[in-house]
């Protein structure tokens, strides 16, 4: 992938939130430093950078795409009321994935996990 200062700027805002933001977000605050960008250019870039594994693509209940800069393993719980998402480190997933290899009998490379419900701020409002 040849070098864009738009995409470095794109990737450098991604990973330095935890929000999982959407392309639009990402797109108003590139704006900020690039006034001429369009939405289209960041879209093809986080397509680029998440077929590359530089980023992570998640798709919430509603369909609306969010984006991860944090590529190490974990996992996320998406909220089915407002669409947060939430980072989950969890223990034990490669027993899991060993598992699921040996039923298979298959090589498994990688693997990703997104829990759906309702957080608990959508909860506790919904008891009130």
């Amino acid at each position: 992938m040849k070098y864009s200062k738009q995409r470095e700027a794109l990737l450098t805002l991604l990973r330095s939130t935890r929000s999982h933001p959407s392309a639009d977000w990402l797109y108003e605050n590139l704006r900020k430093e690039f006034p001429n960008i369009s939405l289209g250019t960041v879209y093809r870039n986080l397509a680029q950078l998440a077929e590359n594994g530089d980023i992570l693509k998640i798709s919430t209940s509603a369909n609306k795409e969010h984006f991860d800069g944090f590529v190490h393993r974990h996992f996320h719980f998406v909220c089915n009321k407002c669409d947060k998402i939430y980072d989950i480190d969890l223990d034990g997933m490669d027993e899991i994935k060993n598992q699921a290899a040996e039923k298979l009998n298959a090589d498994i490379e990688d693997y990703s996990l997104i829990f759906y419900g309702i957080c608990e701020n959508c909860s506790s409002k919904k008891n009130n």
